[in-house]
Protein backbone atom coordinates (compact mmCIF):
# COMPACT_ATOMS: atom_id res chain seq x y z
CA UNK A 1 0.00 0.00 0.00
CA UNK A 2 1.92 3.13 -0.80
CA UNK A 3 -0.92 5.53 -2.04
CA UNK A 4 -3.21 7.46 0.05
CA UNK A 5 -6.60 6.28 0.21
CA UNK A 6 -8.92 9.58 -0.22
CA UNK A 7 -12.69 10.08 -0.14
CA UNK A 8 -14.61 13.92 -0.25
CA UNK A 9 -18.13 14.86 -0.16
CA UNK A 10 -20.07 18.34 -0.04
CA UNK A 11 -23.07 19.94 1.13
CA UNK A 12 -24.52 23.12 0.89
CA UNK A 13 -25.11 24.83 4.19
CA UNK A 14 -27.56 27.64 4.97
CA UNK A 15 -24.76 29.92 6.28
CA UNK A 16 -21.37 31.79 6.06
CA UNK A 17 -18.21 29.93 5.85
CA UNK A 18 -17.31 31.81 9.08
CA UNK A 19 -20.21 30.31 10.79
CA UNK A 20 -19.57 26.75 9.43
CA UNK A 21 -15.94 27.15 10.59
CA UNK A 22 -16.75 28.17 13.97
CA UNK A 23 -18.60 25.15 13.97
CA UNK A 24 -16.47 22.81 12.91
CA UNK A 25 -13.37 23.90 13.81
CA UNK A 26 -14.76 23.86 18.20
CA UNK A 27 -13.86 19.54 18.24
CA UNK A 28 -15.94 20.08 21.60
CA UNK A 29 -18.88 20.05 19.41
CA UNK A 30 -17.90 16.55 17.49
CA UNK A 31 -20.04 14.45 19.15
CA UNK A 32 -22.77 16.12 18.06
CA UNK A 33 -22.47 14.85 13.96
CA UNK A 34 -20.01 12.35 14.37
CA UNK A 35 -21.44 9.03 13.67
CA UNK A 36 -18.36 7.44 15.47
CA UNK A 37 -16.33 9.59 17.35
CA UNK A 38 -18.46 10.55 20.74
CA UNK A 39 -16.53 13.25 21.92
CA UNK A 40 -13.19 15.46 22.01
CA UNK A 41 -11.86 17.27 24.32
CA UNK A 42 -8.35 19.69 23.72
CA UNK A 43 -5.21 19.67 25.15
CA UNK A 44 -5.32 22.12 28.58
CA UNK A 45 -5.18 25.78 27.42
CA UNK A 46 -5.56 24.27 23.60
CA UNK A 47 -7.84 25.51 20.92
CA UNK A 48 -8.18 25.43 16.93
CA UNK A 49 -4.89 26.81 15.90
CA UNK A 50 -1.93 24.99 13.99
CA UNK A 51 -0.17 22.53 15.90
CA UNK A 52 -2.90 22.17 18.76
CA UNK A 53 -3.41 18.88 20.35
CA UNK A 54 -6.93 17.20 21.42
CA UNK A 55 -8.09 13.30 22.32
CA UNK A 56 -11.03 12.08 20.37
CA UNK A 57 -13.00 9.09 22.57
CA UNK A 58 -14.90 7.05 19.22
CA UNK A 59 -17.22 3.98 19.66
CA UNK A 60 -18.59 1.33 17.56
CA UNK A 61 -20.66 -1.47 17.99
CA UNK A 62 -17.08 -3.25 18.37
CA UNK A 63 -14.76 -1.42 20.34
CA UNK A 64 -13.92 1.99 21.75
CA UNK A 65 -11.26 3.89 21.84
CA UNK A 66 -8.66 7.42 21.60
CA UNK A 67 -6.96 9.30 19.00
CA UNK A 68 -4.09 12.17 19.46
CA UNK A 69 -4.57 14.68 16.86
CA UNK A 70 -3.07 17.58 15.75
CA UNK A 71 -3.97 20.53 14.32
CA UNK A 72 -2.60 20.99 10.54
CA UNK A 73 -4.45 24.06 8.70
CA UNK A 74 -7.15 26.20 10.98
CA UNK A 75 -7.49 28.90 8.36
CA UNK A 76 -11.18 30.91 9.68
CA UNK A 77 -14.00 30.83 7.09
CA UNK A 78 -11.85 28.24 4.68
CA UNK A 79 -10.32 24.99 6.30
CA UNK A 80 -9.76 23.39 9.38
CA UNK A 81 -8.22 19.97 9.63
CA UNK A 82 -6.09 17.41 12.00
CA UNK A 83 -3.86 14.80 11.69
CA UNK A 84 -4.43 11.75 13.53
CA UNK A 85 -1.43 9.78 15.19
CA UNK A 86 -0.58 11.61 13.78
CA UNK A 87 0.59 11.37 10.18
CA UNK A 88 -2.10 8.12 9.89
CA UNK A 89 -5.02 9.78 9.25
CA UNK A 90 -5.29 13.20 7.39
CA UNK A 91 -9.39 14.94 7.73
CA UNK A 92 -10.09 18.59 6.47
CA UNK A 93 -13.31 20.29 6.36
CA UNK A 94 -13.17 22.90 3.48
CA UNK A 95 -15.47 25.96 3.11
CA UNK A 96 -16.14 28.05 0.12
CA UNK A 97 -18.84 30.41 -0.21
CA UNK A 98 -21.85 29.41 -2.42
CA UNK A 99 -25.32 30.34 -3.70
CA UNK A 100 -26.03 32.42 -0.26
CA UNK A 101 -24.14 30.31 2.29
CA UNK A 102 -21.47 28.08 1.94
CA UNK A 103 -20.03 24.67 0.57
CA UNK A 104 -18.71 22.33 3.28
CA UNK A 105 -16.66 19.68 2.35
CA UNK A 106 -14.95 16.68 4.44
CA UNK A 107 -12.35 14.87 3.00
CA UNK A 108 -10.28 11.80 4.24
CA UNK A 109 -6.66 10.71 3.46
CA UNK A 110 -5.52 7.56 4.75
CA UNK A 111 -1.74 7.86 4.67
CA UNK A 112 0.49 5.23 3.24
CA UNK A 113 1.69 5.81 6.93
CA UNK A 114 -1.19 4.99 7.98
CA UNK A 115 -1.32 1.78 5.45
CA UNK A 116 2.08 0.62 6.92
CA UNK A 117 0.89 1.15 10.72
CA UNK A 118 -2.26 -1.24 10.10
CA UNK A 119 0.72 -3.87 8.30
CA UNK A 120 2.65 -3.83 11.07
CA UNK A 121 -0.16 -4.13 13.81
CA UNK A 122 -2.95 -6.19 11.96
CA UNK A 123 -0.52 -8.51 10.22
CA UNK A 124 -2.06 -10.56 7.27
CA UNK A 125 -5.90 -8.70 8.81
CA UNK A 126 -4.74 -5.29 7.39
CA UNK A 127 -6.36 -5.54 4.68
CA UNK A 128 -9.47 -6.07 5.91
CA UNK A 129 -9.17 -3.82 8.81
CA UNK A 130 -8.23 -0.79 6.08
CA UNK A 131 -11.48 -1.71 3.72
CA UNK A 132 -13.48 -1.41 7.09
CA UNK A 133 -12.08 2.11 7.64
CA UNK A 134 -12.45 2.84 3.68
CA UNK A 135 -16.09 1.70 4.13
CA UNK A 136 -16.59 3.73 7.59
CA UNK A 137 -15.54 6.96 5.60
CA UNK A 138 -17.03 6.41 2.75
CA UNK A 139 -20.77 6.20 4.93
CA UNK A 140 -19.94 8.52 7.83
CA UNK A 141 -18.53 11.48 5.83
CA UNK A 142 -22.47 12.18 4.24
CA UNK A 143 -23.54 11.32 7.49
CA UNK A 144 -21.35 13.63 9.05
CA UNK A 145 -22.16 16.80 6.86
CA UNK A 146 -25.79 16.38 6.90
CA UNK A 147 -25.58 16.35 11.02
CA UNK A 148 -23.25 19.35 10.71
CA UNK A 149 -25.86 21.24 8.37
CA UNK A 150 -28.58 19.89 11.00
CA UNK A 151 -26.84 21.90 13.75
CA UNK A 152 -25.97 25.11 12.17
CA UNK A 153 -29.20 26.02 10.66
CA UNK A 154 -30.98 24.78 13.61
CA UNK A 155 -29.15 27.20 14.96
Amino acid sequence: MTESLTHAESIHVAADPETVYATVSDVTRTGEWSPICRECWWDAGDGPRVGAWFTGRNVTPDREWQTRSQVVVAEPGRAFGWSVGPGRVLWTYLMEASDGGTTLTETWDFTPEGQAFFIEKYGDDAPAQVAEREAAARSGIPETLAAIKRVIERG
